[in-house]
């Protein structure tokens, strides 16, 4: 069996003829069309930029179209000013919107040659898709996030900065030329203040990067190291490196995290809903490191007005007390010179009075001791002759209760033994005892002992 075949033509005939069909279409045409980039390559020296338009599904995000792409130099031209008005860098995940010419080339195939790019189209995508993270922040966080009068406020602005900054904990890439721009500023401050800082290396580049961001400030969380604060850096870029800053998660995090955070994420134009979330966002590394030293110095200059204020109310105190010192003693002074003036006129007065009255007591107490002699001179007669006239009596008594008087009145002495006694109980009938009487003494013998009643001698 034969089959039917029509004459064969050659590969490069076919491709001519898709060539005209396609230029014939297509000549002298350009179409705007929205997609995003991918696989995109510059090449310097010929300022030639490679890419591919690409269109994905909304709902699944399957691919569904894909065109080959180039930017000679006209259309470069075109890049590098939407760069420059932006301040983002033309490249991959970008949606733009375009000018493309359409081409065929026989090797290379089906291509889109670049004429122009919209601006307005970037940014108003940027900043809707902005607009909606930040509206879903508000209506899911109210807790944490308010939006007052078209100004956010979060609960980590809410925070209040420790009076001085030392332990920090730095968000950025290892190799971040950013990061070395912030530890170059803050350690080499020109006041000496000093610092600690615990760096968590995290990608800062990517949209689809922002849970290593997140996952960095849980690790701090969990650190539990007493940070004063928290700066999330990155070097310079272009804008749409910046995406990761825009994300939901982010946001969230920065927006209830309970250290203040710090961004320098480095852009110069609008805010990332990173930095609208965060306590205090600045441009630039550079400037997170100046606005710490900033504040720290704040407080350096307070103790030192505080100092300042404290000397010169100390020195308006002292003066005041001198003041007042010297008040009291001018007074004291006067007082006291009057005291002693008063002082002095009654000492005169009363050394007047005492330059004549010790002659004066000298006279009396002279006079009476006078008298107090001349009493005592007669006392001590009186004394005296009392005493003779006693002693006169006394004598007189003596006499006449002499043993002899005594005697000579009949009474008489008995001795035994030798020995005077009066007690009759040491005789006995038998007993030998002398009897003495005036002038005589009798030796006789006890020839009885009686009772005696003593009637001879009542009167």
């Amino acid at each position: 069996m034969s089959l039917d075949i029509a004459t064969p033509i050659r590969l490069s005939e076919l491709a001519g003829i898709v060539y005209r069909v396609i230029d014939e279409v297509f000549k002298q045409q350009s179409f705007w069309v929205i997609a995003d980039i991918a696989n995109h390559s510059f090449k310097p020296a010929g300022n030639h930029h490679y890419f591919d338009l690409i269109e994905k599904d909304q709902v699944s995000a399957a691919l569904i179209s894909k065109i080959p792409t180039r930017s000679w130099a006209e259309g470069s031209i075109k890049i590098a000013a939407f760069e420059q008005a932006t301040g983002q860098k033309f490249g991959n995940d970008l949606r733009v919107l375009v000018q493309v010419s359409v081409f065929y080339h026989a090797v290379y195939g089906l291509q889109l040659t670049l004429t122009g790019i919209d601006t307005g189209f970037t940014l108003g995508a940027l900043e809707e898709q902005k607009q909606a993270t930040l509206l879903r922040l508000v209506n899911d966080n109210a807790k944490h996030i308010r939006l007052d009068n078209g100004v956010f406020s979060t609960s980590n602005q809410r925070l209040r900065l420790p009076k001085v900054i030392q332990n920090i904990a730095v968000i950025s890439s290892s190799n971040s030329a950013g990061l070395e721009d912030f530890l170059h500023t803050l350690n080499n401050n020109s006041f000496h203040y000093r610092f600690r800082t615990d760096t968590y290396n995290s990608t800062v580049q990517g949209e689809l990067n922002a849970h290593s961001v997140v996952d960095q400030l849980i690790a701090i969380y969990n650190a539990q190291n007493d940070y004063d604060a928290v700066v999330l850096i990155r070097g310079g870029g272009a804008q749409t490196d910046l995406l990761l800053f825009e994300q939901y998660s982010i946001g969230r995090a920065i927006a209830q995290f309970p250290i203040p955070v710090i961004t320098g994420i480095g852009h110069q134009k609008n805010e990332t809903v990173a930095d609208l979330m965060a306590h205090t966002a600045v441009k630039t590394p550079t400037k997170a490191a100046e606005i710490i030293v900033a504040h720290n110095r704040a407080f350096s200059d307070e103790l030192l007005s505080f100092e300042k204020n404290m000397i010169i109310r100390s020195q308006q105190m002292l003066a005041k007390q001198n003041r007042l010192i010297s008040q009291v003693s001018q007074q004291f002074l006067t007082g006291a010179g009057l005291y002693l003036s008063a002082k002095k006129q009654g000492l005169n007065a009363l050394s007047s009075s005492l330059t004549k009255r010790p002659g004066q007591l000298l006279y009396e107490n002279q006079k009476d001791l006078q008298g107090k002699v001349t009493r005592i001179g007669y006392a001590s007669q009186y004394f005296f002759k009392t005493q003779q006239g006693n002693i006169c009596n006394y004598a007189v008594l003596i006499r006449l209760m002499s043993p002899e008087n005594v005697m000579k009145k009949g009474f008489a002495l008995i001795k035994q033994n030798g020995k005077i006694i009066s007690n009759p109980a040491s005789m006995s009938p038998g007993d030998q005892i002398d009897v003495i009487l005036a002038g005589q003494e009798i030796e006789v013998t006890v020839k009885n002992k009686k009772e005696y009643d003593g009637r001879d001698f009542n009167l």
